[in-house]
């Protein structure tokens, strides 16, 4: 089977990244496996690392002239190669792939679209593309299986399959592991400390400086005894001045921006995901239960859906600074009992998390390309319209 993916990313792309580059290592070995993402993209150098996989710098987002010559590109792409399945991963992406299939009639590829946010699109455009160039969708949580069922893409056939992670690689460290990653970044008066921990990511929406915050309103001998780590790009400086604002400066470690994130879940005793928005089912959190740590979330989207409340982590509302707080103080007034938290969380994710179940749902789809019908063969003159729509920046193709 010939597979293309593709992601518009530019930087580090975050989830999506994990998502592709995971399906893409292991399906390699049995399948044709093309990725397409802009250049520089995080995606399009891991992508090329991977033994067998052919990837291509190809912009889904810019001017006209560029998503012209991308078009162009992309459209030559698809006649010389015949893919089986196009695996697009959001709207930029999504939308030029369309374009350059129109007018392929039985020869368009199986088009397998995946909902990585809450954004569940009902816009003129996503209707179009959902009408042209979607023959399965693919939600990563119950939530968002829920929800596109009132999105544009609510005719199309939907399919859940959770995201998954490779529990083998995401293990529980051993003592000395811990010990190794926690003198990596923490200074020795903290090393001790209770360490919440994140590799979610600093994006506003992940709310990282809610905890930050949380652990700030604590009463003092509290918080002296939590150190908060976070993994991901630099804040912008705004953020760190509420950090030192909140006379936190001290017990706030940044890693920056890891491609190996294991020592960080080493290092931590507890994780946490504060998303307020775009949330889906986070690898994040899945990585730190499969590395057999509890998990703060909050209530957006999927994320809920990961945890038992008590037993493998907590759940808070999102925003819920007060809530975190006092689930903190829990912690720490029953810290004997994290161990076995982090075992229910290790046997959680072994049981249900798995990346054999990810890939082999995945793989269901991708062969169910060969069951369907012949797709009818638009007009060229549509074809222009809207690829003239489109490249001009139209509000017909915009969500």
């Amino acid at each position: 089977m010939k597979i293309l993916y593709t992601n518009f990313h530019q930087g580090d792309g975050g989830g999506h990244t994990t998502y592709v580059v995971s399906l893409a290592r292991t399906l390699g070995p049995k399948a044709c496996i093309t990725v397409a993402a802009p250049a520089g993209s995080r995606l399009l150098d891991e992508a090329a690392a991977l033994p067998g996989i052919r990837a291509i710098a190809l912009p889904f987002r810019g001017r006209p002239a560029q998503q012209w010559r991308a078009l162009r590109q992309l459209r030559m792409l698809l006649r010389d190669e015949a893919f089986d399945v196009i695996h697009v991963n959001g709207s930029a992406d999504h939308r030029l792939c369309m374009l350059a299939a129109l007018g392929m009639g039985a020869d368009r590829p199986f088009f397998v679209y995946t909902q990585h946010n809450s954004r569940y699109p009902r816009s003129l455009g996503a209707r179009v593309r959902a009408r042209l160039a979607t023959d399965r969708v693919i939600c990563v949580s119950g939530h968002t299986f829920e929800h596109m069922g009132e999105s544009a893409f609510r005719r199309a056939d939907l399919r859940m399959v959770r995201n998954g992670v490779d529990t083998a690689h995401y293990r529980p460290a051993s003592p000395q592991e811990a010990r190794e990653a926690r003198a990596r970044w923490l200074p020795t008066a903290l090393q001790d400390c209770l360490v919440v921990g994140s590799q979610a990511g600093t994006a506003a929406y992940k709310n990282w400086l809610d905890m930050v915050e949380a652990v700030a309103r604590l009463p003092e001998a509290a918080r002296r005894q939590i150190v908060v780590l976070v993994a991901g790009s630099p804040p912008p400086p705004g953020d760190w001045q509420r950090v030192q604002a909140l006379g936190m400066a001290d017990a706030v470690q940044f890693t920056g921006l890891l491609r190996d994130v294991r020592p960080v879940l080493a290092a931590m005793d507890v994780g946490f995901v504060l998303s307020s928005r775009l949330e889906t089912i986070s690898f994040a959190c899945r990585e730190m239960m499969a590395a057999g740590k509890p998990v703060i979330v909050s209530d957006t989207g999927g994320l809920a859906e990961n945890i038992t409340p008590g037993v493998d982590g907590w759940v808070v509302p999102a925003r819920a600074v007060d809530r975190v707080s006092q689930t903190l103080l829990d912690i720490l007034d029953a810290r004997a009992t994290l161990a076995t938290m982090g075992a229910a969380a290790r046997q959680k994710a072994v049981r249900d998390f798995s990346l054999e179940a990810f890939v082999d749902g995945t793989e269901r789809i991708y062969a169910e390309s060969a069951l369907r019908e012949a797709r009818p063969r638009y007009r060229l003159a549509a074809t222009g319209l809207l690829v003239g729509v489109a490249l001009c920046g139209g509000a017909v193709f915009l969500d």
